[in-house]
């Protein structure tokens, strides 16, 4: 059975020395979902919320976040990120939108932190500015898609769970 990596060997919280690891191209994508009432969910696509256009805020709000990622995470490598991309879809029969968050970065550590960082605080973007109109909209399925890259190779969701992510 595999070892919690952020724990030293008398069970104490550390910081994983990733120095003798070689630097590769660590690529990650993760992916949260928000379901919407009818009524914030037209305001959304129609870009008549008051505070402004919803996905593009979003998208700029998960941008910034992945860049901070290891300020709010405590045990998280600063990395030099060398793209971060936001795609807000809508899915209709749910009156949802759907969020995939990538990250990109050539080191020792991967990103997968960093886009679930990046797709969580594009949904709760959307939250801030849909609650005046609907405050019981849903933040759901904040999961990692892909990752490649590094030592341990790469993962996908579709492989792991043999279904298409959502």
């Amino acid at each position: 059975m595999s070892k919690l990596t952020h724990l030293d060997d008398k069970g104490r919280a550390a910081m994983v020395d990733v120095s003798p690891k070689d630097a590769t191209e660590r690529v990650a994508s993760a992916e949260a979902v928000v379901t919407l009432s009818e009524q914030a969910f037209a305001l959304v696509l129609s870009g008549n919320v008051a505070k402004g256009d919803v996905r593009a805020i979003a998208r700029i709000a998960g941008i910034m976040a992945a860049k901070k990622t290891s300020d709010l995470i405590p045990l998280c490598h600063p990395l030099a990120l060398s793209h971060v991309g936001i795609e807000i879809e809508p899915i209709p029969e749910k009156h949802a939108l759907h969020i995939v968050a990538s990250a990109k970065t050539h080191g020792p550590t991967g990103v997968e932190m960093e886009a679930m960082t990046a797709a969580s605080v594009a949904a709760l973007t959307i939250y801030d500015m849909v609650k005046a109109v609907d405050r019981s909209c849903v933040i759901e399925t904040v999961r990692l898609l892909t990752k490649s890259g590094g030592k341990s190779g790469s993962f996908s969701r579709a492989d792991a769970t043999g279904k298409k992510p959502t």
